[in-house]
C-alpha cells in the first residue's frame, strides 16, 4: 500500500484526508516512483476546489494531491526507453505527489542531476518549467526591462532568476515584508497595488518591454498600464482576462527537455530552487496550507522518503 493525502470530494481543506491506497502499476509510458520529495502550489488546493486543467478529464476521487515529485524508478511501463529501475527521476505527476508512490509519464520526467537534491529536484517540474515557458515565451534580448508580479512566490522566484541570468533588468512586485528576498534575487522591488504604474516610472523612466502577470485579476490590469504594446504581457495567473487587456497567456510546454533545462541551470547555479520550508508527508495539510494562505516566500516541499 502507498500512504497518500487525498480528497475526497471537491471543497475546501475540509475534504483532505490521509488513505492508504494500492500502489499504481505503470501502464506504456510510464515510470513507477517511489517518492522522495513533491513540491506544494496553488493549483494544488485549486484542483482540490474543482478546477480542473483544459482538457483534462474529471478526478477520479479519492484524488492525491500535488502535481510534481522526484523520487526513484521502481518499475518501469511497456515502451519505455531511456530509464531503468534505480534511476532518481523527478517530473510532473500521473496520480499526485503527496504519497510513497506516484506514476510520472516519461514525456514530462527527467534524470535528475546527481548534483541536485531530490528536494531542490521536486520544486522544479510546475515553477521553475512555467518561469522558463514564460520567459521563452517573451524572447526578451539582454538589457530589456520585464516586469514580474508576484516576484516573490515560487514561480516568481524562478522567473527572476532566469531572467537575470539572460541579462534581462527585472522590476518585481512584492509585498513589503518580501522587499529584501526580493531584492537579494537580483530584481528592483515595487511595491503592488493602486499606483502601481507611477511606482514602475520612478524606477524605469525608459519603461519596460514586456510584464510577466503571476498573480491575476486587478495585479495583472494594473500591471498591463505600464506597457504601451499590450504584446508584451503574458500570464500565467489568469488566462481568462489577459486576452482582453491585448495579451496572451503563457504556453507551457510540459516536456522532459524542458525539465533538463532547469535542473542544468540549478547545477551551473543560475538558478537556485529556494525550497524554503518542507514538511514530512504526516504534515501535508500544513505544508498546503502555508501555500493556499497565499504567504509563502519561494518553494513548499513534502520530503517523503529517505
Amino acid at each position: 500500500m502507498s500512504k497518500a493525502y487525498v480528497f475526497t470530494e471537491h471543497g475546501g481543506p475540509e475534504v483532505e484526508t490521509f488513505a492508504d491506497l494500492p500502489v499504481p502499476s505503470p501502464g506504456p509510458g510510464q515510470l513507477l516512483v517511489a517518492v522522495r520529495a513533491a513540491g506544494v502550489n496553488p493549483v494544488d488546493w485549486k484542483l482540490r476546489n474543482g478546477y480542473r486543467r483544459p482538457g483534462s478529464a474529471p478526478a477520479e476521487l479519492p484524488a492525491v494531491l500535488g502535481s510534481e515529485a522526484a523520487g526513484v524508478v521502481e518499475a518501469i511501463g511497456p515502451g519505455v526507453a531511456g530509464f531503468a529501475v534505480g534511476d532518481a527521476v523527478f517530473g510532473s505527476t500521473l496520480t499526485g505527489g503527496y504519497t510513497e508512490y506516484t506514476l510520472l509519464p516519461v514525456e514530462v520526467a527527467a534524470h535528475k542531476p546527481e548534483a541536485l537534491s531530490f528536494t531542490d529536484a521536486a520544486a522544479l517540474p510546475v515553477a521553475a518549467a512555467t518561469a522558463y515557458d514564460a520567459l521563452r515565451q517573451l524572447d526578451l534580448e539582454p538589457g530589456a526591462t520585464v516586469l514580474i508580479t508576484g516576484a516573490g512566490g515560487g514561480v516568481g522566484v524562478a522567473a527572476v532568476q532566469i531572467a537575470r541570468g539572460l541579462g534581462i533588468r527585472v522590476l518585481g512586485t512584492a509585498s513589503a515584508g518580501k522587499k529584501e528576498f526580493v531584492e537579494s534575487l537580483g530584481a528592483v522591488h515595487v511595491l503592488p497595488g493602486p499606483g502601481l504604474a507611477e511606482r514602475v516610472a520612478a524606477v524605469a523612466p525608459d519603461g519596460v518591454d514586456a510584464v510577466l502577470d503571476l498573480v491575476g485579476g486587478p495585479a495583472l490590469r494594473e500591471a498591463a498600464e505600464v506597457l504601451t504594446d499590450p504584446k508584451g504581457l503574458i500570464s500565467a495567473a489568469d488566462k481568462g482576462t489577459v486576452p482582453e487587456l491585448g495579451g496572451a497567456a503563457v504556453v507551457r510546454a510540459r516536456t522532459a527537455e524542458v525539465l533538463d533545462e532547469v535542473a542544468k541551470l540549478v547545477v551551473s547555479g543560475t538558478l537556485r530552487p529556494y525550497a524554503t520550508r518542507t514538511f514530512p508527508l504526516e504534515r501535508a495539510d500544513e505544508a498546503l496550507r502555508a501555500v493556499e494562505d497565499g504567504h509563502v516566500q519561494g518553494k513548499i516541499v513534502i520530503e517523503v522518503g529517505a
